[in-house]
């Protein structure tokens, strides 16, 4: 009970940790990871973080988005496609939308937007969920990329849910590092 007590507290504190240091549009690429698409409908995860990555694309516009997510099970289109539709239909240019719909994992996300990012950055944005920006640094860190983020509010329905998995995704991070 002492070891599930303590893993629960210390995984709780390195997603506390995730939220630092809040991005301040120093950062010309800004990856926004994707979440499950109902149909052609983003999910309330997926909606908040895009509100947040929306709200940062209007307070920075020189900064190019990388929209990240493949299409799974139940989903119609990419999560990368339905967020190419919401940003633009929000009125970011779509210039600055970089397209990765191939990715199936976080560490895929992450993994496969790099390539989009010249060879001379070393330096990212990261736009997800609150939960799961402390993994998500972490898997960018291996990849050789400093970071700083965007945190998105977790929805209240899944919260529960969504922050136990995510702690067990946070062990198994530390002990194989993707």
């Amino acid at each position: 009970i002492f070891i599930i007590v303590f893993l629960w507290i210390l995984t709780g504190q390195w997603m506390a940790d995730g939220v630092e240091p809040k991005a301040n549009g120093t950062k010309d690429y800004a990856i926004i990871l994707g979440a499950k698409v109902n149909g052609e409908i983003p999910s309330l995860s997926l909606q908040y973080r895009l509100d947040a990555a929306l709200d940062y694309a209007k307070q920075y516009p020189h900064v190019y988005l990388i929209l990240s997510g493949g299409q799974g099970a139940g989903e119609h289109i990419s999560e990368a496609e339905a967020m190419k539709r919401f940003l633009i239909k929000n009125g970011v240019q779509g210039e600055r939308l970089l397209f990765e719909d191939s990715s199936t994992s976080t560490y895929e996300n992450l993994l496969y937007s790099i390539e989009f990012i010249p060879d001379s950055v070393d330096e990212i944005t990261i736009i997800s969920s609150d939960y799961h920006l402390a993994r998500a640094k972490n898997i960018a860190r291996s990849l050789g990329f400093q970071t700083d983020v965007v945190a998105a509010k977790t929805p209240k329905i899944v919260e529960l849910k969504w922050k136990t998995r995510e702690r067990l995704a946070l062990i198994k991070n530390a002990i194989i590092e993707r």
